[in-house]
């Protein structure tokens, strides 16, 4: 497969219904009386989301164990299977400050994670890999949900 081949999969994908892996177990609704941006906000800074971003890079790692990953860093560049080390060190620097994407089984699914976001998108997953992703997920002490505009009656 040709990288451009890569770049048109991921593209298509993120078109397609996706899931959240994230702290919090469900969207916050618009107007809640809450302080969502203040926490999200703490969540985010520095030193509160190392916590965090290394909670949502085991949960990618961990997925490796079960499938194949085709990663791009934000370059032109796609690795399979980078060694655990380096896709740690990517997914944490992408939800730090950039963006990775990983391909999922030569693009079955795609995994997204983006700077300054306190989750990771999960897209186009089959109910095997949604099953999974929610273990992993639980294990680490995160939460799997889908916004309800996206919500696809035929998986649940």
């Amino acid at each position: 497969m040709m990288i451009h081949d890569f770049d048109e999969i991921a593209e298509r994908l993120l078109q397609e219904p996706y899931w959240v892996i994230d702290f919090l177990p469900m969207r916050v609704p618009e107007g809640s009386r809450g302080q969502f941006l203040a926490i999200e906000e703490h969540y985010t800074a520095a030193a509160g989301h190392e916590r965090l971003r290394r909670q949502l890079a085991d949960v990618v790692l961990k997925l490796n164990c079960y499938h194949d990953l085709t990663v791009n860093n934000g370059g032109d560049d796609w690795v399979i299977n980078p060694a655990p080390t380096i896709l740690e060190a990517w997914t944490i620097k992408a939800l730090s400050r950039g963006h990775m994407c990983a391909l999922i089984d030569d693009g079955e699914a795609l995994v997204t994670a983006s700077g300054g976001d306190s989750h990771i998108t999960l897209y186009s997953p089959s109910p095997a890999l949604l099953h999974l992703a929610g273990a992993l997920a639980t294990a680490a002490g995160l939460h799997l949900w889908q916004p309800q505009e996206h919500i696809n009656k035929s998986i649940l």
